[in-house]
């Protein structure tokens, strides 16, 4: 399925980076949001400091009254401030460092510009800082890399923890079950038209995954290697166990994810 942005409800325009690869699927997607009629735009996450991009956000966004950061990934935030100062706008992070002007952002919050109203609901687990959006005259919800619009997304550990990440996919989940979040605009991949079909799909699929971890730590603890596990080797081999299905080059990010995982088995278990 071939994904290049475009025009969702009455309010978003999605402006796809040219920066696709096996981690970002077919690149970044920047969010313009703005209300019917109104003057000043909201940009989400800018993405990469390419310039054909950039030019191609401006274009889209026209007048800029802030930008927003799901999080502090490359991917989404390295050309936040550079594109701010140059549409003369801040940029508003839950991460200070990522900030240009004196506001934050946090869960809670509501930014409204122009007539658009925007919701802040934390959403840590990817990383500490994620944020999702939500944006309730479209009933739907920016997630970032919380949920992405084709496969599943990593716990980008020790940043980003499993049990913070659970909670936040149970959070979305309510608001889906709410009605509040019909549709998913997320940061990677493309539009997903059932919040609720895919929240049940990714909360299903990361109990799976922590089972399947479960039960291979348990089979390499019975049958050890015979020159022994280094503390450290036992990550990787888990992956070689639990993600035999999955492309080796991306056998580095479920490490990760792994390491996530033995992390809240030791808490939980």
């Amino acid at each position: 399925m071939s994904w290049t942005g475009g025009s969702f409800g009455e309010r978003a325009q999605c402006v796809l980076a040219p920066n696709a690869d096996m981690m970002t699927l077919d690149g970044t997607n920047t969010w313009v949001l703005r209300e019917p009629g109104a003057r000043r735009s909201v940009v989400i996450d800018p993405g990469p400091s390419i310039p054909a991009h950039l030019d191609a956000v401006a274009e889209a966004a026209g007048e800029v009254g802030v930008v927003l950061l799901t999080h502090h990934h490359h991917d989404h935030a390295e050309a936040a401030k550079e594109f701010a100062q140059r549409m003369g706008c801040g940029v508003r992070a839950l991460d200070p460092e990522y900030r240009l002007g004196s506001e934050g952002l946090g869960d809670g919050d509501v930014v409204s510009v122009d007539g658009l109203e925007v919701r802040v609901i934390g959403t840590p687990g990817h990383t500490a800082d994620s944020l999702s959006f939500l944006l309730p005259a479209e009933a739907a919800v920016l997630t970032g890399d919380t949920v992405l619009g084709r496969g599943t997304t990593v716990v980008a550990h020790p940043d980003g923890q499993l049990g913070a990440y659970l909670s936040s996919l149970d959070r979305l989940h309510a608001l889906a079950s709410a009605q509040e979040a019909m549709v998913i605009w997320p940061g990677h991949g493309p539009v997903i038209p059932d919040a609720m079909a895919a929240l049940d799909y990714y909360i299903a699929h990361r109990r799976e995954r922590l089972e399947q971890v479960e039960a291979a730590v348990a089979a390499l603890r019975d049958s050890p290697h015979p020159e022994g596990m280094a503390a450290d080797e036992l990550p990787r081999r888990v992956v070689e166990i639990v993600y035999q299905d999955v492309d080796p080059v991306l056998w580095g990010a479920a490490e990760l994810s792994v390491r996530a995982q033995l992390a809240y088995l030791a808490e939980h278990r």
